[in-house]
């Protein structure tokens, strides 16, 4: 089977790994929290409610494959928020959406080969938010397809996430792709039972409460993404 696409996670395996402090996370976050009656104006008691709503929202999605979006974390907190106010938010997770410099050409060589390039990944954030560091990292106009799961029902490791996927970029049949993601359960064990193949990018600390409850085995592993064209070569 010819290989047609290669689909990639994003936060961990197309940008680097980074530890977050997640207090100073919910702290920026808690800067779009509007005052109510039924609130108070103290942030800290905001950021703590939204980092737990924060593991709420991400339990779902690693137990049900449940997605969410920025809103539905303030609901789940039980705090309205102006979407206007998220600007602290964005600087704070700014420094931390640097695209790897080995996508452009990475990128470059699949596309000169025939091989459409996706992007699926678990997020909370809206498309504008990813397709903008694409952008500003001159690799938007690389990406044939891509899925955020904010937009969709499903988070990975759901065979309905990678569903998405292929009809991003255009193809249908799941043999004839290979995922690449940082995560044995949601990235290699969801794409094996979506029937793709899968390369595993293990630079990432997956925190235990993310981890899930399988953990697949690669195809292959990439230790940087340049050594990618030689790991699919063999299966063209």
């Amino acid at each position: 089977m010819a290989i047609e696409a290669v689909i990639f996670d994003w936060g961990g395996t197309l940008t680097a790994w980074h530890d977050i402090d997640f207090h100073a996370e919910s702290l920026a976050l808690a800067q779009a929290v509007l005052a109510t009656p039924d609130t108070s104006d103290d942030h800290h008691a905001h950021a703590a409610r939204l980092h737990n709503a924060g593991s709420v929202i991400w339990g779902r999605s690693r137990d049900h494959q449940q997605s969410a979006t920025i809103a539905d974390l303030f609901t789940e907190a039980g705090l309205d928020h102006d979407p206007d106010l998220l600007e602290a938010y964005y600087a704070f997770w700014e420094p931390h959406t640097l695209t790897d410099p080995e996508v452009a050409p990475l990128f470059t060589w699949l596309r000169a080969e025939g091989i459409r390039v996706g992007v699926l990944s678990n997020t909370i954030w809206p498309r504008s938010w990813h397709r903008g560091f694409f952008e500003r990292d001159g690799v938007l106009d690389l990406i044939d397809g891509d899925v955020y799961t904010s937009e969709v029902p499903w988070t990975k490791p759901s065979p309905d996430a990678f569903r998405a996927a292929m009809d991003a970029v255009g193809v249908s049949d799941p043999a004839a792709c290979v995922y690449v993601g940082d995560r044995l359960f949601d990235d290699v064990w969801g794409a094996h039972n979506a029937g793709m193949r899968a390369i595993h990018v293990p630079h990432s600390d997956i925190p235990v409460d993310q981890v899930g409850h399988t953990e697949g085995e690669p195809d292959a592993v990439a230790h940087r993404l340049a050594d990618i064209p030689g790991l699919i070569t063999p299966w063209r």
